[in-house]
């Protein structure tokens, strides 16, 4: 079967030698935060992120397998004021989801540390999920799926 050029890219495919295509890799996803030092505690501690490079009281980025969290406090250059004057903050709807094992024994552990949940967990056909926040509010997605 011949493919066709004008076809949609399938996920994993790279673009073509040829491609002017600008966007290389994947390098990580940033959150804005208050306190770097109280960031990289929550996710090392809490969920088992690796420490990968600090710059306090500014920067740090913190890794989970192939994912960088990039962790921006307020005198980064990543939580600038835009053009118009708007602050970056903590906080939405967008989020990082984890995979974990055994959701309700985690959410049970987490609780007893004092976390904070957005909500219950939910079960759906593809699995369970809830809505952990980090201290300064942003959203991260603890997803079991089923079996």
């Amino acid at each position: 079967m011949k493919e066709n050029s004008s076809a949609t890219k399938l996920e994993g495919t790279r673009p073509s030698e040829t491609s002017h295509s600008f966007v290389r890799a994947f390098h990580g996803v940033r959150y804005q935060v208050s306190d770097v030092s109280r960031a990289i505690a929550f996710y090392t501690e809490h969920l088992d992120f690796n420490l990968k490079h600090q710059q306090l009281p500014a920067f740090a980025n913190v890794a989970l397998g192939p994912l960088d969290l990039l962790l921006s406090g307020p005198g980064a250059s990543g939580s600038r004021p835009m053009p118009d004057g708007q602050r970056q903050q903590p906080g939405g709807w967008n989020r990082i989801v984890l995979r974990v094992a055994d959701l309700p024994e985690y959410i049970e552990r987490l609780r007893t540390a004092g976390l904070h949940f957005r909500n219950e967990m939910e079960v759906g056909p593809h699995g369970k999920q809830i809505q952990l926040e980090d201290p300064d509010g942003n959203p991260i997605e603890l997803f079991e799926p089923a079996k």
